[in-house]
């Protein structure tokens, strides 16, 4: 006679087992996505510590006229730090490609691809501080522990390729929310980031730890596994449903897999001298965030739903308060071509169509000059300029604006919210619907707000 425990047993692991599965649905196979999605993937170029909007995509003519003058306006209630008169960007614009959009000195391999990127002027958020402002930007809360947006897309679309995480941060910052910004929070434990090294982590070091285990066999690994899972089953069964052991089942099994198809995607090797050379390989400077920028595209063509590469030097690399020439200058001449190396390989492998490159740091920089001297800008969110390209975003396309000296978004407001609720929609989810249930109501990325911009859709 066949026991009940026996039928549990032999018809999907016990009840264990069926929460198993329905918990971690979104990250071990792929799923459907709630309607016909632009994009299969993102890439999101995270500039920490918040370039100049100013300085960058969007100039302002009334500054270059009133350079040195009390702004005229009134200024945000609360700000991070005191500021001065009116200060002129150091760089000149010019306008690029058939689009006409301008951008300025920083970003002269970045311009020749204005045509296939989708500019956003007026995106704004609430939390002058980078801490907050970054959470916001990551997980739709600046003061709560929340899941990121790319453990949200794990959740709602899965891993295309069961060997790899569906999410994978490379070189992330473990400053102003650490790991919350790559965090599953009380989404399945596999949905969180995995993480290629970090800020702090030579790029060339950058990559998942202990993937190697020359000591033990695979076939010894397996069998180990098996065992384990069978204890841990066994105690679900006794126990009932609980999604910490149960996401380490999962955690355990992708690690099993990703032995082999982590290092083989992580390798550049078998890249080719100008593959390396488009990316910046070439270059001292440009190689660090070159590496990085490879690397998402490697693992993006390899299944990995959403990969985020962060450039910082493990503190607040585009955080000029002062110094504004020098460092604004440094950092754009490491990620100006590798970005535009990236844009443009996507694009000859046919992968830009489908693949949504997001670019973009916490918030901006204010008009004003910070300090006694006239080389620094304060945080600035109530106004700054994000970038799409691919992924059915118009290409060639600028949208909204900040006011006439660039303090505060004016026209076309886009709220972070509004942002992740169009990422969401580009990949075929409704983030409304893209709910979990925690704690007795339903959480999303958006919270209770959001709205999709669908002036941006191609």
């Amino acid at each position: 006679m066949i026991s009940r425990r026996d039928v549990l047993r032999h018809t999907a692991l016990g009840f264990g087992g069926l929460a198993l599965a329905d918990l971690l649905h979104a990250a071990d196979a792929p799923r459907a996505p709630h309607f016909a999605p632009r994009a299969k993937r993102v890439i999101f170029l995270f500039m920490k510590g918040g370039p100049s909007h100013l300085d960058t995509f969007e100039p302002k003519p009334l500054l270059d006229r009133d350079d040195g003058k009390p702004y005229p306006g009134s200024r945000p209630r609360v700000v991070f730090a005191p500021t001065g008169n009116l200060l002129k960007s150091p760089w000149r614009f010019r306008q690029y490609g058939q689009s006409g959009s301008p951008v300025s000195e920083l970003f002269p391999h970045v311009a020749g691809c204005v045509d296939d990127i989708c500019f956003v002027h007026s995106l704004h958020g609430t939390n002058p501080a980078h801490g907050g402002a970054a959470l916001k930007l990551h997980t739709g809360s600046d003061s709560l522990v929340r899941p990121s947006m790319g453990a949200w897309v794990a959740y709602g679309l899965g891993t295309a390729n069961a060997d790899l995480p569906a999410f994978v941060t490379v070189c992330p910052t473990l400053a102003h929310g650490g790991v919350t910004n790559w965090g599953s929070a009380f989404l399945p434990a596999a949905c969180q980031g995995v993480p290629l090294g970090n800020a702090s982590t030579p790029v060339e070091q950058a990559r998942v730890r202990y993937i190697d285990n020359p000591r033990t066999t695979r076939t010894a690994q397996r069998r180990q596994l098996d065992l384990l899972a069978d204890l841990n089953r066994g105690h679900l069964e006794r126990s009932g449903p609980d999604a910490a052991l149960e996401g380490r089942i999962d955690s355990f099994e992708l690690a099993f897999r990703m032995q082999q198809a982590m290092p083989e995607a992580e390798n550049l090797s078998k890249e080719s001298l100008l593959t390396k050379a488009l990316y910046g390989l070439d270059d001292p400077v440009t190689a660090p965030f070159g590496r990085q920028c490879l690397l998402a595209r490697r693992l993006a063509e390899r299944g990995v739903r959403f990969v985020q590469v962060t450039h910082s030097d493990g503190n607040v690399q585009w955080d000029q308060h002062g110094n504004l020439r020098a460092g604004h200058a440094k950092n754009a001449r490491e990620v100006d071509r590798p970005i535009a190396g990236l844009l443009k390989d996507l694009k000859a492998r046919g992968l830009l169509a489908d693949t949504l490159v997001l670019w973009g740091g916490e918030f901006g920089r204010t008009p004003t000059v910070e300090g006694g001297g006239r080389d620094g800008r304060d945080h600035n969110p109530e106004g700054f300029t994000v970038w799409l390209a691919g992924g059915g975003v118009k290409p060639g396309f600028r949208f909204g604006a900040t006011d006439e000296y660039g303090w505060y978004a004016a026209e076309d407001k886009v709220h972070v919210h509004d942002l992740h609720a169009t990422v969401l929609a580009l990949l075929g989810l409704d983030h409304e619907r893209l709910t979990f249930r925690h704690a007795g109501r339903d959480f999303r990325l958006t919270d209770v707000h959001g709205r999709v911009v669908r002036e941006l859709f191609a």
